[in-house]
């Protein structure tokens, strides 16, 4: 509760304080001031289990340690992600502070749909996150790019959120108890009722949308391509992990008793998602198009947790966020410093700026999975996860195949940065301070340490 508040607040504060803040530099030190403070009070909440605002929700919100820390991880890896690319919102526009507060109000959404506990909160917390992010993806208005990318991303996002409503109505009118409580929909472990079976489709559908899972992913590049780079950084981590935990949360808690009715269905999505993710990121030319569709590959691995369902798929998912988080923000990072996005744009890297060089073969080596990374502990998780179950064996190794054919694209990259000529001007330099670099230094070594010690994260779940 601490921090829907407080976000909430703060982003009223950010949006006021536009009218009166001429400095460009003043709204991202009040930002990351405000995101500290609003980190220390969620991490107040999880240790003591209570909240500094009484407020009775009527049960349409349920806070406990595993949605708080995931809370944390968000806002933590948020909190990084302006420490990196804070500085690179005041090139969007001229309406730096109100950028920020769009961001607050997102953070609050997402606080919204970690912790719901009936499915009107749910889509209010979904749109709290969607509609800012559809500003901000067309927030730089002189780019044609942009301005498309945040009209395909308003109309796509609206179509899902009608077939999220029209699978709610079909929950609430097959539900005997007539309730919009995710704990009550669901009775016994008899054959499921047709008009429940619906609406389970039709937020399987809705959700499938919102964390870009094959085949609902077609619109994911071009809006990631379309979007200022800054902001697309921040769509492919924190919102994407938050919709999966939303994700997680419905399915586990509305459906879960009749798991085994619907389970093929995530096998279908999974399928789809790392075969179509990663055999088109294999052909990109733009690194930040490649990256668009990698986090539709990566998407396939965390849906694992959905067909999982047990303890070990919460702590995978948990761990999964912080991991793809850090190194995507982090990559991220340095391709706005990138003139030439392309990965020949990445040539002689290595030689020109070794640091951003060797932090960048971190982020990649985990977002493949290579062993010593967290990206290796997370996705060991999930496949760990689902063997657990004893069902679909044959997805796991096909996962395992998918993995590897990832390392090929990332690899590239790598290949471009140490083994090919320098390019002159490969970055701008003179935006590239040190503390920028130490910065990524620090991210580097959180995914080492997550790497080589991923109960660090996960044994918060338990407090």
């Amino acid at each position: 509760m601490n921090t829907i508040i407080l976000t909430a607040i703060w982003g009223v504060v950010m949006m006021l304080g536009g009218a009166f803040i001429k400095n460009k530099s003043l709204p991202r030190n009040l930002a990351i001031f405000g995101l500290l403070v609003i980190l220390i009070f969620n991490c107040i909440e999880m240790n003591r289990g209570e909240s500094f605002f009484n407020i009775d929700v009527r049960n349409m919100l349920h806070f406990n340690s595993f949605n708080l820390t995931f809370i944390s991880v968000a806002l933590g890896c948020t909190l990084l992600f302006l420490l990196l690319n804070g500085r690179d919102f005041e090139k969007i526009g001229e309406h730096v502070s109100e950028y920020f507060a769009l961001l607050f109000f997102i953070l609050s959404g997402i606080a919204i749909i970690s912790t719901f506990n009936s499915l009107l909160l749910l889509f209010i917390g979904i749109e709290i996150v969607s509609i800012p992010l559809y500003i901000l993806t067309g927030s730089d208005k002189r780019n044609l790019k942009s301005n498309e990318a945040a009209l395909k991303y308003f109309l796509m996002g609206a179509f899902s959120t009608g077939i999220m409503l029209l699978g709610i109505a079909f929950l609430y009118g097959g539900s005997q108890s007539g309730s919009f409580y995710i704990d009550n929909i669901i009775s016994g472990n008899g054959p499921m009722p047709a008009m429940i079976a619906t609406g389970l489709v039709l937020l399987l559908v809705s959700m499938s949308f919102k964390v870009s899972a094959a085949p609902f992913h077609f619109w994911t590049p071009d809006v990631y391509d379309g979007a200022p780079t800054v902001i697309t950084s921040f769509m492919a981590t924190v919102i994407k992990v938050a919709a999966f935990f939303a994700f997680v949360r419905l399915f586990e808690n509305a459906f879960g008793t009749m798991h085994s009715q619907w389970q093929n269905l995530v096998v279908i999505l999974i399928t789809a998602t790392l075969l179509f993710g990663n055999l088109t990121a294999v052909f990109q030319q733009s690194v930040k198009r490649m990256l668009a569709y990698s986090s539709i590959a990566q998407a396939g691995f965390m849906l694992f947790s959905l067909f999982a369902l047990n303890n070990l798929a919460k702590e995978g998912l948990v761990l999964y966020a912080a991991a793809y988080s850090l190194a995507s923000i982090g990559m991220f990072a340095i391709l706005v410093k990138m003139k030439d996005y392309t990965v020949d744009g990445f040539n002689g890297l290595g030689k020109q700026q070794p640091v951003l060089a060797v932090t960048a073969t971190v982020f990649l080596l985990s977002l493949t999975g290579i062993p010593l990374t967290a990206g290796f502990m997370s996705k060991f998780y999930m496949l760990n996860a689902a063997v657990l179950t004893g069902h679909q064996i044959w997805l796991v190794i096909f996962a395992v195949i998918c993995a590897a054919i990832s390392a090929y694209y990332y690899f590239r990259i790598i290949q471009s940065m140490f083994f090919k000529d320098v390019s002159d001007d490969v970055v701008l330099a003179e935006d590239i301070t040190p503390a920028f670099k130490i910065l990524l230094i620090i991210t580097s070594i959180l995914i080492i340490g997550l790497g080589l010690f991923p109960t660090m994260l996960t044994n918060w779940l338990y407090f």
